[in-house]
């Protein structure tokens, strides 16, 4: 079916009308079978293959159109299920060949294959370990869905689970001598509760970290790059920072000596200074030049969010009372913003340039609050002066009264 009839089925399925195929004797014989040879039957009514008139044949081989047992003869290219070490090889066929996947979607990649044979998985197939994931671990056989279809082991808020399949499994890794916690840590972590309960698709998975078909644990000293895919920013600063050097010095892997990996928390100041809960204590003892720097770093944050703090409750108050505050509000914004700078800037540990940028926070925030400060002022003021015209009022009142009752 590769050259014209493809091509048909693509027309009539961008028609909107699923492609129409002959009497197949695949489907025919195989759904009267119990299973398992009847479930392929059933899985491939919604498979992506199926919805662009691909058949048994186009990945087994044979002779659909013949309604015997010959239809499954060798000679007639027949290949049936391959061999597990041989599936990477059977689904490249078709996906690593660029001008056949074309004539279905030109933005689907083709290099999946190479890229997988450069996984830990391909390369432990290649050393005949058959138990290593394959396509068909992830992506399923029968019943394939687009990665874009909810309910695919590879959708997004998926891949979690379908990694934990084996990743989770102590049994099932046992000889491979690796933890298998990750699943359990990923789900508490920050990234797993923004991803699989806040539902946001901007969070990683695990292949956003790991990669997918090419899927490898990142090393110490790559693991800055991995993560400076979303934080890019931070990952700037580590890498034109002290520590930098000296975590490659130690054999320190990036960003998790500090973050953690699979169990990665959401950020804090506690993880600044010198308290209990810092990360900087965990390397850098009393007395150190490092326990000062983190010290003096950890009071700067706090002088900056204590600013912030007060200007906020300030400018709230003048708010509340109805004063126009847009100019003490702009510049609140701006303290604001430059706490989240003072925040990212601990990444160059560089307790210079944080001090500086913290103090330069501390003024947006004290102006900010001066504002806040003059509208209340000018609240005070507009009251005592409305105290003027109604104590003329009421003395004005008092002598009508007095009037009143004189004529009276």
């Amino acid at each position: 079916m590769r050259p014209g009839a493809v091509i048909v089925a693509m027309v009539l399925l961008v028609a909107g009308t699923a492609p129409v195929r002959g009497e197949d004797s695949c489907v025919q014989c195989h759904k009267e079978l119990p299973d398992p040879l009847g479930a392929p039957v059933a899985g491939m009514q919604r498979d992506v293959h199926a919805t662009v008139g691909l058949s048994c044949a186009d990945c087994h081989g044979g002779d659909p159109k013949d309604p015997g047992m010959s239809a499954m003869d060798a000679a007639k290219g027949f290949v049936g299920k391959p061999e597990r070490g041989r599936i990477p090889e059977f689904c490249g066929r078709c996906h690593a060949d660029e001008g056949y996947m074309r004539r279905f979607n030109p933005r689907l990649p083709v290099d999946q294959l190479a890229t997988y044979w450069t996984s830990v998985h391909g390369q432990r197939l290649r050393q005949g370990d058959t138990a290593v994931a394959t396509c068909v671990s992830c992506h399923g056989v029968h019943g394939i869905l687009p990665a874009s279809d909810a309910s695919s082991p590879v959708y997004k808020m998926n891949v979690p689970e379908t990694c934990g399949r084996c990743h989770a499994d102590a049994q099932y890794m046992a000889a491979y001598h690796i933890p298998t916690n990750q699943l359990a840590q990923y789900q508490r972590s920050i990234h797993g509760q923004t991803l699989l309960v806040g539902r946001d698709p901007a969070a990683p998975a695990c292949n956003d970290c790991h990669g997918n078909h090419g899927a490898f644990p990142p090393g110490a000293r790559s693991v800055a790059a991995v993560c400076g895919q979303c934080h890019a920013f931070n990952k700037d600063l580590f890498l034109a920072s002290p520590h930098h050097a000296a975590f490659d010095r130690l054999g320190l892997p990036e960003c998790v000596t500090c973050h953690g990996n699979h169990l990665v928390v959401q950020t804090s100041d506690e993880m600044l200074g010198v308290g209990a809960t810092a990360v900087c204590v965990s390397c850098h003892a009393p007395g150190s030049a490092g326990y000062a720097a983190a010290e003096r770093m950890r009071l700067a944050v706090d002088r900056l969010k204590d600013a912030v703090a007060a200007a906020e409750r300030t400018v709230a108050r003048a708010a509340a009372a109805g004063m126009e505050v847009s100019d003490a509000e702009a510049a609140l914004q701006s303290a604001r913003e430059d706490l989240v700078k003072t925040r990212t800037q601990v990444h160059a540990f560089d307790p210079a340039s944080l001090v500086k940028m913290a103090d330069a926070g501390v003024q947006t925030a004290t102006a900010a609050a001066h504002a806040g400060e003059e509208a209340l002022v000018e609240l005070r003021n507009r009251r005592w002066m409305a105290l003027i015209p109604l104590s003329l009022i009421a003395l004005v009142g008092a002598l009508l009264y007095l009037k009143v009752r004189e004529l009276s």
